[in-house]
C-alpha cells in the first residue's frame, strides 16, 4: 500500500469511530506501531485535528473543527456514496434534485481514476409491486424532528387528517410525544415516540406531522421496548408487539419453486419435487393469510395449522356467496 492510500485508509479509519487504539489501527492497516505514528503527524500537518488519547490502549481521536480540509474519499467510499446518492429516490425524502447536484459536485474534484468507477455506477430504483407511493416530504419538517429526537425535547405538533388542507387551522391541543427516532421503510417516513396524553408508543406519519414552536421541555429517553427500534418498528407494521406475523402457515403449491420465489415476499419456498413446493408465509389474520395464497391461482393443499384450513373454508363460503348474490 502507498502512502497515500494508506494516509486515506488511516482517516477514513479514523471518521468511523471515536477512540482508535494505535495498536488496532497498525493491525487494520498492516503497518506497524511506528508507521501509524507517522502517518498522524503527516495528517495534522495537513490540518486534520487528531488528538491522542491516553489509557492503557491510548490511540487516537479525529476531534471536530471548522477548518477541516476537504473530505476525501477512498475508493470503497467513492462506490458508497455514488450508490447512497443515486437511490435517495427509493426512500421518498423528495431531495432527488439536491442528490443529483451532490454527485455532479463530488464527480468534479474527483481524480480521473475514482471518476471513471464513479461513472460505471449506473443505478435506477424501481418501486415494488405493492409498495406504497412516496409520499410529499418537508426537508425542513424532518430536519426539525431529528433536532428534537438528538436534544431529547417534547415534541409538540398538530397532527392532520391526510385529506386536510395545509394551509387550514391548527386542529386543536397540540400531540405531544418524546421522539425516539426517525424511520424510512419502503418510502414512507416516520416519527417513532412516546405519545405523553396516550401514554404508549405510536408510530406517526411525517407527511402529517405540522411542527409548533418551541418545543416543550427535555426528557429522559425511554427504552424502547425489547431495545430494538428496528425491530419493535418492524412489528407494529405488522400489528403485533414481536417482530414476527401473528398468524402463520405452510400450504403445498401446484408450481415449481421458481416460478414462486419471486412473489413470495417475506415468505420462505421449499422445493418439494420439481413441479410442486411448500410456502410458508405470515399474515395479520388467517382470513387473510389464506386469501393471499389464493394469488397463485393453482391448486393446493394445506400443510398446517387448522386455523389456516378453516379459514380457507370461511373464504370459500364467502366467495361462493358473493357469486351467487352478484348472478343475474
Amino acid at each position: 500500500m502507498t502512502t497515500t492510500a494508506r494516509l486515506l485508509t488511516l482517516l477514513s479509519l479514523l471518521q468511523t469511530r471515536r477512540d482508535w487504539p494505535g495498536s488496532l489501527l497498525a493491525v487494520r492497516l498492516g503497518t506497524s506501531d511506528r508507521t501509524v505514528r507517522r502517518d498522524i503527524e503527516r495528517l495534522r500537518e495537513m490540518g486534520y485535528a487528531i488528538q491522542a488519547t491516553m489509557g492503557p490502549d491510548g490511540g487516537y481521536r479525529l476531534g471536530p473543527g471548522d477548518d477541516l480540509p476537504p473530505l476525501l474519499f477512498d475508493d470503497d467510499q467513492t462506490v458508497a456514496v455514488a450508490l447512497a446518492l443515486q437511490t435517495l429516490p427509493a426512500i421518498g425524502a423528495g431531495i432527488e434534485e439536491a442528490a443529483s447536484r451532490a454527485l455532479g459536485t463530488i464527480r468534479q474534484v474527483m481524480p480521473e481514476r475514482l471518476r471513471r468507477r464513479l461513472d460505471a455506477l449506473k443505478v435506477t430504483t424501481v418501486r415494488g409491486a405493492g409498495d406504497a407511493a412516496p409520499m410529499p416530504l418537508s426537508l425542513d419538517v424532518l430536519v426539525t424532528l431529528a433536532q428534537a429526537t438528538r436534544a431529547h425535547e417534547v415534541l409538540r405538533f398538530d397532527y392532520p387528517p391526510r385529506d386536510a388542507v395545509d394551509d387550514g387551522p391548527a386542529f386543536g391541543p397540540a400531540r405531544r410525544c418524546e421522539p425516539v427516532r426517525v424511520v424510512a421503510s419502503n418510502g414512507r417516513w416516520y416519527l417513532l415516540g412516546w405519545d405523553l396524553d396516550r401514554e404508549d408508543w405510536r408510530l406517526y406519519s411525517v407527511d402529517r406531522v405540522r411542527p409548533r414552536t418551541p418545543n416543550g421541555p427535555q426528557f429522559t429517553p425511554r427504552a424502547v421496548p425489547g431495545g430494538d427500534v428496528e425491530e419493535f418498528v418492524s412489528a407494529r407494521f405488522k400489528g403485533s408487539d414481536v417482530n414476527e406475523w401473528p398468524c402463520r402457515g405452510t400450504v403445498i403449491l401446484d408450481l415449481p419453486a421458481h416460478e414462486v420465489l419471486p412473489f413470495a415476499g417475506d415468505g420462505t419456498v421449499t422445493v418439494v419435487d420439481e413441479g410442486r413446493c411448500a410456502l410458508e408465509s405470515g399474515s395479520w389474520s388467517w382470513g387473510s393469510l389464506a386469501a393471499s395464497f389464493g394469488r397463485f391461482e393453482t391448486a393446493m393443499q394445506v400443510v398446517g395449522p387448522p386455523e389456516l384450513a378453516a379459514a380457507f373454508e370461511t373464504v370459500a363460503e364467502r366467495y361462493r356467496a358473493t357469486t351467487v348474490s352478484s348472478a343475474p
